[in-house]
């Protein structure tokens, strides 16, 4: 008679050094499709305008930018006509600053999924990170018809948008995994994302050109990693001149430190998750 042999598991302590099990993502892809999926359908369940708030945000910022800084402040706008200018910038930073407040605040947000459930934890901060790209497609339509406005003609440099915009998220994932890890232990964080949120937001050359800092300090100002991003989407899409360089390449390498280091602080906490959210 034919016998079945069962597969046997071993199991084993993680060790002094965290391991990453990224492949766990992978056999749990399904749940992370549906996660996604829920957040935009719950996003848009009995609005009024639907899908035109993803519009409206960034659009109306830019009328305000071009009303207060484009003609009042007269804010150089690198030879740029200034709404076409500040909506390619919003549109990174609106899609970064989304992403990582739902990244943030996604654990707590999910935690009775967490309690009743083993999966991957990695999944819900991933799945709201990316659960923001569909506004970012549908405020992307709006770009293009500005530039067909007013005659901006993109250049080969278009080609490299998808790498900026994979550039974006990945900075909002990295600033999310530490936020909602800490989230979970200090329940007091997500009072301070809206703050670090507008605070970041003057850091960055949004309602003004990085052309302003001093050339010798723009490596330095790269060590905002949304610095490189969107001066990296101005150049990709309105055709300017001077490209990113040496500031793009530090806020690459912010970004990757973060990210490395936050799957790893992310991995650490998992365990204790189940048990303080």
């Amino acid at each position: 008679m034919a016998t079945h042999q069962h597969p046997v598991v071993y199991l084993r302590p993680s060790g002094r050094f965290t391991r990453l099990n990224l492949r766990d993502l992978h056999e749990y892809r399904d749940l992370l499709y549906f996660l996604v999926w829920r957040d935009v359908k719950v996003r848009y369940k009995q609005t009024v305008l639907g899908a035109a708030w993803a519009i409206l945000q960034p659009l109306l910022t830019m009328v305000a930018f071009s009303i207060f800084f484009g003609r009042l402040a007269k804010v150089p706008s690198d030879g740029i006509p200034y709404p076409v200018f500040a909506y390619a910038a919003l549109l990174p930073w609106t899609l970064f600053a989304y992403s990582m407040t739902e990244a943030g605040n996604s654990l707590v947000g999910s935690q009775n999924l967490i309690t009743k459930v083993y999966f991957p934890r990695l999944v819900i901060p991933i799945a709201a990170v990316l659960g923001g790209l569909v506004d970012f497609g549908v405020s992307f339509c709006v770009l293009i018809v500005l530039m067909f406005y007013y005659g901006i003609t993109p250049t080969l440099a278009i080609l490299t948008i998808p790498l900026f915009i994979v550039l974006a998220v990945a900075t909002a994932l990295s600033v999310g995994l530490w936020l909602c890890a800490l989230n979970v232990r200090y329940r007091d964080v997500r009072y301070t994302i809206p703050f670090l949120t507008q605070f970041w937001l003057f850091l960055t050359p949004v309602a003004y050109s990085s052309s302003m800092v001093s050339p010798r300090w723009r490596a330095v100002y790269g060590l905002n990693p949304m610095a490189g991003v969107v001066e990296g989407f101005r150049w990709a899409l309105l055709g300017k001149k001077e490209t990113p360089g040496p500031m793009l390449a530090v806020s690459v390498v912010v970004v990757v430190t973060l990210l490395i280091g936050g799957l790893y602080y992310f991995r650490r906490l998992e365990s204790t998750f189940a048990d303080n959210v």
